[in-house]
C-alpha cells in the first residue's frame, strides 16, 4: 500500500484506533496540517481588504495541530485523558479577541484538530468548505452603509443652525451625538448619512466661524463623552 492509498483510506475510513502506532499518528498530523493550512489561506483571503494578523494567522494550523495531539493522547489512555482535562482546566489566556471573525477561525482550528486527532478527517474537510462558502457567501451579501461621524468645529456658539443647515442640505439622515461647549467656542458630534461626503465638508468650511470639519468612518462602537 503506497502513501496515496494510506492518506485515501485514512480520508473515507478513519484512523483513529485505540492503540497508536507511529503510523496513526504521523498520518494525523499531516492530515490536520493539511486542513488547518487551507484555513491559513482562507483568513488571508478573508482579510485582504482589512489589517492583516500574520501572528494570529500562522497560530491558526499550529492551534489545530496541537489539539489533535491531545485529542489522539486522550484516546490512547484514560487515565492521560482525566490528567490532562485537570491540567488544562487551569489554563488561563488573557489575550482578548476583539473581532468575531478571528474567534470564528479560532474555532475553526480548534475544531479541525478536534475532528482529525479522532480519525474523522472526512468531516472536518466537509465542514471546513461548507464555512469558506458560507463566508464568501456572507461578504457578498448587501449590507447597509454604515453611518458616518461628522466632527466640526467653530469659534462661536451661534454658528450652530447655520452648521445644522448644510447638514440637513446634504444628508438624508442626521443626528446629533455630542455638543460641547465652551467660552466662544462649539465642537460637535454627528451621527449622518450621505451620499456627497467630500462636498458636505466643503461647504462646512464655508460657513463664518467655522475651523475644522471631519467625517469619520466607524464601526458602530463610538462611545461619546
Amino acid at each position: 500500500m503506497n502513501m496515496i492509498d494510506v492518506f485515501t483510506n485514512a480520508f473515507l475510513e478513519g484512523y483513529a484506533s485505540k492503540t497508536l502506532t507511529v503510523r496513526s499518528v504521523v498520518v494525523c498530523m499531516i492530515v490536520t496540517a493539511l486542513i488547518s493550512m487551507y484555513v491559513f489561506f482562507v483568513y488571508r483571503l478573508v482579510n485582504r481588504k482589512s489589517f492583516y494578523n500574520r501572528n494570529f494567522n500562522a497560530a491558526l494550523p499550529a492551534i489545530a495541530i496541537v489539539t489533535a495531539a491531545i485529542i489522539l493522547t486522550i484516546q490512547a489512555s484514560i487515565v492521560v485523558s482525566l490528567g490532562m482535562v485537570g491540567a488544562l482546566s487551569i489554563v488561563r489566556f488573557r489575550t482578548a479577541i476583539k473581532e468575531p471573525l478571528d474567534l470564528l477561525f479560532l474555532f475553526w482550528s480548534i475544531s479541525i484538530g478536534i475532528i482529525c486527532g479522532a480519525g474523522f478527517a472526512m468531516i472536518a474537510v466537509i465542514a471546513s468548505l461548507f464555512v469558506t462558502g458560507l463566508i464568501l457567501l456572507i461578504e457578498r451579501l448587501p449590507i447597509a452603509k454604515a453611518p458616518r461621524i461628522l466632527l466640526v468645529n467653530a469659534t462661536d456658539p451661534d454658528t450652530e443652525a447655520d452648521i445644522l443647515s448644510v447638514v440637513e442640505k446634504y444628508c438624508s439622515l442626521y443626528k446629533v451625538r455630542a455638543r460641547n461647549l465652551s467660552a466662544g467656542h462649539i465642537d460637535m458630534a454627528l451621527e449622518v448619512r450621505t451620499k456627497e461626503e467630500s462636498t458636505l465638508v466643503k461647504e462646512l468650511m464655508k460657513v463664518n466661524n467655522v475651523t475644522s470639519a471631519s467625517l469619520v468612518a466607524h464601526d458602530g462602537e463610538v462611545t461619546f463623552s
